[in-house]
C-alpha cells in the first residue's frame, strides 16, 4: 500500500480544516472563527464539528483504499446500528459502505473497479472524523470537480444522522442524482437562522441555495414578531453576494405536536408556514425573481411522519430517503428549471 500526503483539497463540503499533529479534521463553519458562533453548550459548534456531507474526492485506479483517523467517539451510533458508517460512491452511484465500530480508526473499501475513476467517500454524518492516512495500492490524487455548487441550510431534519449512511442522506441522495457538489449545513437542534451562518452561505461559491427552516425555532427562541423578520434579514444577507442565485425557501415538514397547539411563545408551525409564504412574497414583490416559497408538507406530511418518525420529529432511514424524492420533485425541480 502507498500512502497520499493529506492535503485540503481531496475534502469537499466543508467550510474550514483544522490542522492537528498528523490529522485533518473538517468543519462546517469557520473553525478559526469558532468563537463567532456561540450557543448553549457551544451546541452549533458540535454539530458543525460532525461531518455530515463531507467527503474527500479521489481520481484513482485503485482497488482498495484504507482511510485512518482519529479514534472515533465511544458515543453509540445512531438508528441502533453497530457502528458509524462511511460510504463510497462513483459518478454518482453508491459501490460500498463499511462500519467503523466506535473508537475506530480505519475505514477500508476493497474490490473497487481497477479502472481510471473518480470516487468519493462520504464520511460519518454522526461524528466528527480527523483524517489521519489515506492508504491505497495505485496513486491517489485530489480530483478536479466543476459541478453546479448546492449549499442546502437546515435542521436536524437537514443533518440526517438517522440516514442508512453517509451517502444516503436527502442532501446527498439529491446531490448525487443531480451531479452536484454539496455543502449540507444541517444542524441538529441549531437552525435558527443565525446571522453569522448566513454569512458563510453568503460567502461560500453557489450556483443553488436551499434554506429549510423552522422546526428548530418551534421550541420558542423566535416568536411571530421574530421569525418572519430573520427570515427577511437572513435572505437579505445571502443577497448580497448573491444577488441572483436560485434559492428556495422550504416551510417545516409535518410536527404533529404544534401543528394548531401554540408553543410557549403562542405560536403554531401552520403559522409558521403561512409567515414564511407571506415573507416570500414580500421579497418577491420587491423584484426577487429567483426566489421560491416551497410549503414543508409537499417534502414530507404529516401521514408520513405517523409512518416514518417514532418521535413525531425525525424521519427514519427509509423515511429520509422518501423526503430526497419529495425535495427532489417540489424543490429542485423548480430550481433547475425542470
Amino acid at each position: 500500500m502507498q500512502r497520499t500526503e493529506l492535503t485540503e483539497d481531496l475534502f469537499e463540503g466543508h467550510i474550514e480544516i483544522q490542522h492537528g499533529d498528523g490529522w485533518m479534521k473538517p468543519w462546517r463553519l469557520p473553525y478559526a472563527q469558532r468563537a463567532l458562533f456561540p450557543s448553549p453548550d457551544d451546541g452549533l459548534l458540535g454539530r458543525a464539528e460532525t461531518t455530515s456531507g463531507v467527503r474527500l474526492r479521489l481520481a484513482t485506479a485503485s482497488q482498495t483504499i484504507r482511510l485512518g483517523f482519529q479514534p472515533l467517539p465511544a458515543s453509540e451510533p445512531a438508528a441502533s446500528r453497530p457502528g458509524f458508517c462511511f460510504d463510497l460512491t462513483m459518478d454518482g452511484e453508491l459501490l460500498a459502505t463499511t462500519s467503523v465500530l466506535p473508537e475506530g480508526t480505519v475505514a477500508e473499501f476493497s474490490d473497487l473497479p481497477a479502472h481510471d475513476k473518480v470516487v468519493e467517500i462520504w464520511l460519518s454524518q454522526e461524528v466528527p472524523v480527523a483524517i489521519s492516512s489515506l492508504e491505497s495500492d495505485e496513486p491517489c490524487r485530489p480530483a478536479t470537480d466543476d459541478r453546479r455548487r448546492w449549499v442546502t441550510y437546515g435542521s436536524s431534519l437537514t443533518h440526517c444522522v438517522r440516514a442508512h449512511s453517509p451517502a444516503r442522506t436527502w442532501p446527498a441522495i439529491v446531490a448525487r442524482r443531480h451531479g452536484l457538489h454539496l455543502t449540507s449545513l444541517g444542524f441538529g437542534g441549531q437552525c435558527h437562522l443565525d446571522a453569522m451562518v448566513g454569512r458563510v452561505i453568503a460567502q461560500l461559491p453557489a450556483d443553488l441555495i436551499t434554506l429549510k427552516l423552522g422546526i428548530n425555532t418551534i421550541g420558542g427562541t423566535l416568536s411571530a414578531r421574530t421569525y418572519p423578520a430573520a427570515i427577511i434579514a437572513l435572505v437579505q444577507i445571502i443577497r448580497d453576494r448573491h444577488p441572483d442565485t436560485p434559492m428556495a425557501l422550504v416551510s417545516p415538514i409535518g410536527f404533529p405536536p404544534n401543528e394548531t397547539a401554540p408553543n410557549r411563545v403562542d405560536y403554531t408551525i401552520g403559522a409558521m408556514r403561512d409567515d414564511m409564504e407571506d415573507m416570500h412574497r414580500r421579497l418577491t414583490d420587491l423584484g426577487d425573481t429567483n426566489l421560491i416559497y416551497v410549503n414543508g408538507l409537499e417534502v414530507f406530511d404529516l401521514e408520513l411522519i405517523a409512518r416514518h418518525a417514532e418521535d413525531q420529529c425525525h424521519p427514519d432511514g427509509d423515511g429520509i430517503e422518501i423526503q430526497a424524492n419529495n425535495f427532489d420533485r417540489a424543490v429542485m425541480a423548480q430550481l433547475l428549471g425542470q
